[in-house]
């Protein structure tokens, strides 16, 4: 098995994202912590790693870097099939891909900490503020993604099906924030629902921020 460093911050959900999968796929690794308020990932060194300044980061064998978290679930999932992230059908693939995206794509670029960081010192937007903005995209990426869990018979004790996939990964993560700021989830009682379920599972558990070398 290829001997792999994820560099990542306790409380990033991205680096949930993949902390969850390699978890689920009982894959070993070394923990590399960085912390993003003192702006560590933006430090000559990890900037040679991921030009971005992004986590997670995941190196392979010394020799590759993988970005971007989904990307990143990707490669894993080819190269360790078990257990699989995303359905065998293509049809079943697409959609939680999609459900996935709801909250990747449109959600999560939007409220992390560098959009914060800019409103902040670009406009003046307070924690006030900052909370109104997260909690305006965050709701509008919950309720589309409340009415496709609801509405698709492909739902079941997961975002699709009994077993646990990508996107239940997402979405579990996305809650962490959600709960910092403040958001209510009522009107979400699929998502809840799921969240739950997953809480239960021990990879999911090993993801989460709080059980971090590094959480603070």
């Amino acid at each position: 098995m290829p001997d792999y460093i994820l560099h990542n911050y306790f409380r990033s959900t991205t680096s949930v994202r993949v902390r969850i999968a390699l978890a689920m796929k009982g894959i070993e690794y070394h923990y590399k912590g960085y912390s993003l308020l003192p702006n560590e990932h933006k430090s000559e060194a990890y900037l040679k790693l991921n030009p971005q300044g992004l986590v997670p980061s995941l190196e392979i064998d010394g020799k590759t870097v993988l970005t971007q978290s989904m990307a990143i679930l990707e490669y894993l999932d080819e190269i360790h099939p078990t257990s699989a992230l995303l359905p065998s059908d293509a049809v079943g693939r697409a959609r939680v891909r999609s459900l996935s995206q709801i909250i990747s794509v449109d959600v999560h670029p939007v409220n992390n900490l560098r959009i914060l960081r800019y409103l902040e010192n670009e406009f003046g937007a307070d924690g006030e503020a900052k909370k109104a903005w997260f909690q305006e995209w965050a709701h509008a990426g919950c309720k589309a993604l409340e009415t496709r869990l609801a509405g698709d018979i492909e739902t079941g004790k997961f975002c699709h099906g009994d077993t646990p996939t990508m996107a239940d990964i997402c979405v579990y993560a996305q809650m962490f924030n959600n709960d910092r700021f403040g958001m209510a989830m009522d009107a979400y009682p699929q998502i809840l629902r799921i969240q739950s379920e997953c809480a239960k599972l021990p990879a999911f558990q090993a993801g989460a921020p709080m059980n971090q070398p590094d959480a603070t």
